[in-house]
């Protein structure tokens, strides 16, 4: 059973930066793929970044040039870089990791404001 804990989430103003932050009770190593996710109120919880074991990343048309992916050395933390926030980047971000037996496990997510 992997533990997902995410940090880093705040009010911020719009062109301001945050970065995210996810710790992990094991690596990465074992998991397909890892990254975030977030939800606004009223939608669905959508993918914002993700990295696969092969080391692709995939990241939302919406994000593409602001957002960056990354993990630690030991591989149990990844991070997630924003910048340049908008006010529709206003969601909880949730951190997520896909096991090989297609299992997906979360955090509990963090609220990310952006006031315009």
């Amino acid at each position: 059973q992997v533990q997902l804990v995410e940090s880093g989430g705040g009010l911020v103003q719009a062109g301001a930066s945050l970065t995210l932050s996810c710790t992990a009770s094991e690596t990465f190593r074992g998991m397909v793929a890892f990254g975030w996710y977030r939800q606004s109120p009223g939608k669905q919880r959508e993918l914002v970044a993700q990295i696969t074991r092969g080391g692709s990343s995939n990241y939302a048309d919406s994000v593409k040039g602001r957002f960056t992916l990354s993990k630690n050395d030991v591989g149990n933390a990844i991070y997630l870089q924003m910048n340049s926030l908008k006010a529709e980047d206003t969601a909880v971000y949730y951190c997520n990791a896909l096991s090989q037996i297609n299992r997906s496990y979360w955090g509990q997510g963090t609220q990310v404001t952006v006031s315009s």
